[in-house]
């Protein structure tokens, strides 16, 4: 009985009743190994777990603390959907097996190449008997990975428990024992339905068995009971993974969520400011959530964490996508008392709104603010960072040279860039079309080009450049060479009325800025500064999408907000800014 010296013999009894849930009370004595007749030995022989897992650890009946130093062994499919972030899971296609401590190295050899035909099972839809189990497994072309290819289907069709908790039975059974990846998909079929007593029964089943659970079951853990009634066991686990580990975001979204949805919103922005803290980036969805959940609801400090979740936005420059900007417009409408009014309107190109005659922010800097950042940038970007890895000091000491013979430029091109805008015509008619276009009225071009670009080839035709050579100003670079250096420096060298043109979004080089405040001025540059291209309908023309002279971004004055919106949901990153606007103003 040493292995449960810690463990009281009623919750241990509680526990036995519970793996009842999985196993028959037989099954249950011998895994646990609680007959006082089996020899310590053969204990820890029982009490050993077949796990994949590089943290989820069985307990040690001698008490060490020796953690393994090779990942957990996890099985992924190439057709297979992949499982949701909360599992954890190794990409898909990357079929393979990582040893655990001090077992060999395994890999599939020939089942590899026929798979991919049984990713797809549909699970039975009634429990099964160990013959009806058995005969499925033998029937399967690789029966070594049937429990996994089995389990997974039961997640993707969302099977029974019941179905699911008879080949648990079934594996215990054969096998004398339960992998931890089984158990943790059997979780996330549990989680998946909202079985919450299930979900914490195997939590106390692996709480028992593993000193440490890995942060794949604490997600799933986490998610599960986070949305139940049971959700403060969710911040007791949240408090647990704590002491282990840095929480991941799912963990701290879930609880943040629990709370808003039970009116606990100081609870919620506790969590929230927490898991800002560490670096954590909060989804959109979590930041809707909190004016979803505010809705009606009165009080200054909680005005003023909903104010800050907006200057965040503006900050980071994040444009909300259309139903997180009607769940700030609604929210804004039912502040007792506020007299908030929200439309959605297009700014006019002075900058004006039409419904409340404001005028938004200027995009230029001001001159010290420019001057600023064309020093830092020079110096942190251009000379400061791994530039001449992309090209050579003899190269970029020549295009500056180059520049300041010419200077000032209005617009500079990134040649390479725009060349590729419509893939069906070739490169050099893409750029002609743009150069074209941009040197009407006279503007004074710059391109940035490659010196491939000059040999005569099927993209590249000899005439068509020199016709261009002749409306703009071209800089050809070793085709090795990185050219967004060249762009930046052309650009700030020619002063604030230099624009320029590329889809690039420039993430890199704002990053390489050590600090805020000139991370800040980058963004507002760019944004006021980059022309956005685009093929027309027809794919005939290029359209360009002239800079902005007010600043695109979230910005109020106290009884207005302005906020940009776009129509769906970016995942990424966009060089391009919203033309859509909220306009909110608080009517005296």
């Amino acid at each position: 009985m040493a292995l449960f010296s810690q463990t009281s013999q009623q919750g241990f009894q509680a526990l036995l009743w519970k793996c009842r849930m999985f196993w028959p009370v037989s099954r249950c004595h011998q895994l646990f190994a609680v007959s006082v007749s089996i020899p310590d030995r053969e204990k820890v022989s029982y009490f050993s777990f077949v796990t994949s897992s590089s943290t989820a650890f069985p307990v040690d009946p001698k008490g060490t603390d020796a953690f393994p130093t090779k990942k957990r062994s996890e099985i992924d499919y190439e057709e297979e959907k992949r499982w949701d972030e909360e599992t954890k899971e190794i990409p898909e296609g990357k079929l393979h097996f990582s040893s655990s401590v001090g077992a060999p190295k395994k890999r599939l050899t020939s089942q590899v190449v026929s798979r991919h035909k049984f990713t797809y099972v549909q699970p039975p839809e009634k429990p099964l008997r160990a013959e009806e189990w058995n005969r499925l497994r033998e029937s399967f072309q690789s029966p070594e990975i049937f429990e996994e290819v089995m389990f997974n289907n039961m997640v993707r069709y969302n099977s029974p428990i019941d179905v699911a908790k008879s080949l648990l039975t079934h594996v215990a059974k054969s096998n004398g024992d339960i992998a931890y990846n089984l158990l943790l998909k059997y979780l996330a079929l549990c989680v998946q339905q909202g079985q919450t007593s299930e979900i914490r029964d195997v939590y106390d089943i692996m709480k028992i068995r593993f000193r440490i659970l890995e942060s794949g079951a604490y997600n799933l853990l986490i998610k599960g009971l986070s949305n139940s009634d049971e959700w403060r066991m969710a911040l007791t686990l949240l408090e647990e993974v704590k002491k282990i580990m840095i929480p991941s975001r799912i963990n701290y979204e879930s609880c943040i969520r629990a709370a808003s949805r039970h009116q606990e919103m100081n609870l919620a922005f506790e969590l929230y400011h927490e898991m800002l803290a560490k670096d954590l980036v909060p989804t959109l969805d979590i930041l809707q959530a909190f004016f979803d959940f505010s809705r009606g609801m009165k009080g200054a400090e909680l005005q003023k964490e909903l104010f800050g979740i907006l200057l965040y936005l503006r900050e980071n420059q994040i444009y909300p996508h259309k139903t997180f900007m009607r769940s700030i417009k609604l929210w804004f409408e039912s502040i007792p008392g506020g007299n908030w009014r929200g439309h959605l309107t297009n700014i006019k190109d002075s900058g004006q709104c039409p419904v409340c005659n404001h005028q938004l922010e200027d995009s230029d800097l001001t001159e010290e603010e420019y001057n600023n950042l064309r020093e830092r940038i020079i110096r942190d970007v251009i000379h400061g960072t791994d530039t001449f890895r992309k090209t050579s000091p003899q190269e970029f000491e020549a295009f500056q040279t180059f520049v300041e013979n010419r200077l000032p430029f209005d617009i500079v091109i990134d040649g390479l860039n725009v060349s590729h805008m419509k893939p069906r015509r070739l490169q050099c008619e893409n750029l002609f079309d743009a150069v074209n276009c941009l040197a009407k009225d006279n503007a004074r071009l710059l391109v940035l080009g490659r010196k491939h670009m000059l040999i005569n080839s099927s993209n590249w035709k000899r005439e068509i450049m020199k016709e261009m050579q002749n409306k703009a100003d071209f800089f050809f670079a070793e085709n090795i060479s990185e050219d967004d250096a060249f762009l930046l420096y052309a650009t700030l060298r020619s002063g604030q009325h230099c624009k320029f043109v590329t889809r690039d979004f420039l993430r890199d080089h704002k990053a390489c800025l050590s600090d805020s405040v000139t991370r800040h001025l980058f963004r507002k540059w760019q944004r006021g500064h980059q022309i956005v291209f685009s093929p027309s309908a027809e794919g005939k023309h290029i359209n360009f999408m002239p800079a902005f002279s007010y600043d695109c971004v979230v910005q109020t004055t106290g009884d207005t907000w302005h906020i940009p919106y776009k129509d769906l949901f970016e995942e990424k990153y966009s060089y391009r800014v919203p033309r859509k606007w909220l306009c909110i103003q608080q009517q005296r």
